[in-house]
C-alpha cells in the first residue's frame, strides 16, 4: 500500500439500526464464500451488487475497496457478506489508499466542498472530504475522491455498520486474509517492562464512549489508545523486534470471564507466516490494565513501523505516507 492511514476524530452521530433484508443478488448467487468472491466481483456490472447478510448475522465489519477493479467486499465476523461495484476518485482527485476508520455517519449529508452536492448515507473516512456514500456509478473512477456506492447498497451498509468500522482501500487485486489470532493483549501480559515516560497519560474521560483503537509505533516505542476519535491514553513501551509493515487485529468477542477472541487481518501483499502481536511489546501492568478496561468487540489493534512522535490530535492522524 502507498499509505497506511488510521484517521479517527469522530463526532458521535446518531446511529441507525434497520432490519437487514434477505439476500439481494443480481448475479444468481444466494451465498458468498472466499473461493467465489473475486469471481463474483468481476462478474458484476456497474451499479450491481450482492448482499447476503445471513452468511454472518453478527460480528465486527470490515470493508475492502479495490481502486483498480472498482469493487468492494464487506466482511462480517471474518466472512464475506456483500460485494459491490464502486466509483472512486478520478485522475487528479484520487482516493487515498490505506486503512481508515468510519469517523461519522449522516443519512442526509451534503458536501461542504462541492456545491452542497447530496451524499446520501454518508460514512466519513477522513475530515478532509473522503467518505462512502450513495452516488452515480459510470463503471470507472469518477468522483472527487469519495467512494460512491449503489444507492440501495449504501442504505443497507449504513444500517448494518457502526462508527469505527475498518475500511481498507487498496490497489491490489487480492483479498485480505482474515484468520484467528491469539489473545493480542494477553500476550503482552507475559512481559512487564516499559518504564513510564514524561509524555505518558491516561484520561478515558476525554471520550467516555466510541470505537476503540490501539496504535503502537515500534519506531517511537509509543502506544496510543483512541476512543471516539480522541486520544485517551499514551504509554511508553519497549519493543523486542522491529517490523517493516503494519499489522492489524480486530477483537471479535469477549465473554464475562475475560476470554477474548481476536482475528488478524493480513492485508494484500502480506503473508500469514509472520506475526507481530503485543507479546513483542513490553509495557507496564498499569498500561495493560488500562487497555483491558476499554476493550469492546470491534476494537482494533494496529502495530506499525511508522513514527508518531508528534501526534497530539487525531483530527488528521496519518500513519505512513
Amino acid at each position: 500500500m502507498s499509505m497506511f492511514a488510521l484517521l479517527a476524530a469522530a463526532v458521535l452521530a446518531p446511529q441507525v439500526s434497520a432490519p437487514e433484508p434477505a439476500t439481494v443478488t443480481v448475479t444468481g448467487r444466494a451465498t458468498l464464500d472466499n473461493a467465489s468472491v473475486l469471481r463474483s466481483a468481476k462478474a458484476l456490472k456497474a451499479g450491481e451488487y450482492m448482499w447476503a447478510p445471513q452468511t454472518a448475522p453478527a460480528g465486527p465489519i470490515l470493508m475492502v475497496v479495490n481502486l483498480e477493479t472498482q469493487r468492494a467486499v464487506v466482511y462480517r465476523n471474518g466472512l464475506p457478506i456483500a460485494i459491490t461495484t464502486v466509483s472512486s476518485g478520478k485522475k487528479g482527485h484520487e482516493t487515498p489508499t490505506g486503512i481508515f476508520t468510519v469517523l461519522q455517519k449522516e443519512k442526509d449529508h451534503r458536501s461542504n466542498l462541492y456545491n452542497s452536492a447530496p451524499m446520501p448515507f454518508m460514512q466519513r473516512l477522513t475530515w478532509d472530504g473522503i467518505a462512502l456514500h450513495a452516488g452515480a456509478l459510470p463503471g470507472h473512477a469518477a468522483s472527487h475522491g469519495c467512494i460512491r456506492l449503489p444507492a440501495k447498497f449504501a442504505q443497507m451498509l449504513y444500517g448494518a455498520t457502526p462508527l469505527g468500522m475498518t475500511v481498507v482501500v487498496t490497489k491490489r487485486d487480492a483479498l485480505p486474509a482474515v484468520v484467528p489470532a491469539g489473545d493480542v493483549i494477553a500476550a503482552a501480559a507475559k512481559s512487564g517492562a516499559g518504564a513510564p515516560g514524561a509524555r505518558d497519560f491516561w484520561d478515558p474521560a476525554r471520550a467516555p464512549t466510541g470505537p476503540v483503537s490501539i496504535v503502537v509505533s515500534t519506531t517511537d516505542r509509543a502506544l496510543f489508545v483512541i476512543r471516539g476519535g480522541r486520544i485517551i491514553g499514551r504509554a511508553t513501551v519497549g519493543v523486542n523486534r522491529q517490523i517493516s509493515h503494519p499489522y492489524l487485529y480486530s477483537l471479535q468477542s469477549a465473554d464475562s470471564a475475560g476470554a477474548r477472541r481476536w482475528t488478524r487481518i493480513a492485508l494484500p501483499g502480506q503473508t500469514l507466516d509472520e506475526d507481530m502481536q503485543l507479546g513483542d511489546v513490553d509495557m507496564t501492568a498499569a498500561t495493560r490494565a488500562a487497555i483491558e478496561s476499554v476493550l469492546v468487540p470491534g476494537a482494533t489493534v494496529v502495530v506499525t513501523p511508522d513514527a508518531l512522535t508528534d501526534v497530539s490530535s487525531l483530527k488528521d492522524f496519518v500513519i505512513g505516507k
